[in-house]
């Protein structure tokens, strides 16, 4: 069996669960496998989701921090954040995961003038151009998508 070394989430839709999904994926492959490089990649059909404020929209209620924790072993409800723009915070700043989107598709979709304007983009979401966006895809041992 081949060891991970870098993983890329390929978030394709904004439903709920999906964004979810890729954040608990992200942990657990930094926590339980230590895979040195994973990046949460927001492709064109989930990129509304870097607009700033919109991961804050997504709460980690109280039963869901419960349910997650009690299936990992020294992780409390009460370590959970409250909304996954906390836990992209939390993952990007304390475990090293990349957070990017396609900036083609920022301006595509109406919140950015250039594929350099940051403006209306979460602090912690790197915007990539349509070539860094393949070598992501190209550098990586495994893609997932959600």
């Amino acid at each position: 069996m081949t060891e991970t070394k870098n993983l890329l989430l390929v978030v394709a839709t904004t439903e709920p669960a999906n964004q979810y999904a890729s954040y608990v994926i992200a942990f657990m492959a930094k926590k339980l496998s230590n895979v040195p490089n994973v990046t949460i990649f927001y492709g064109p059909n989930a990129v509304s989701m870097a607009k700033k404020g919109e991961l804050a929209k997504l709460e980690i209620n109280q039963e869901t921090k419960e349910l997650i924790a009690s299936q990992l072993e020294g992780l409390a409800a009460a370590d959970l954040p409250d909304n996954l723009e906390q836990m992209a915070r939390f993952q990007k700043d304390q475990l090293g995961v990349t957070i990017a989107s396609c900036a083609t598709f920022h301006v595509l979709n109406g919140f950015a003038d250039s594929v350099d304007d940051t403006s209306n983009i979460e602090d912690f979401i790197v915007p990539v151009k349509l070539p860094d966006a393949w070598g992501a895809i190209n550098g990586a041992d495994k893609v997932l998508y959600f």
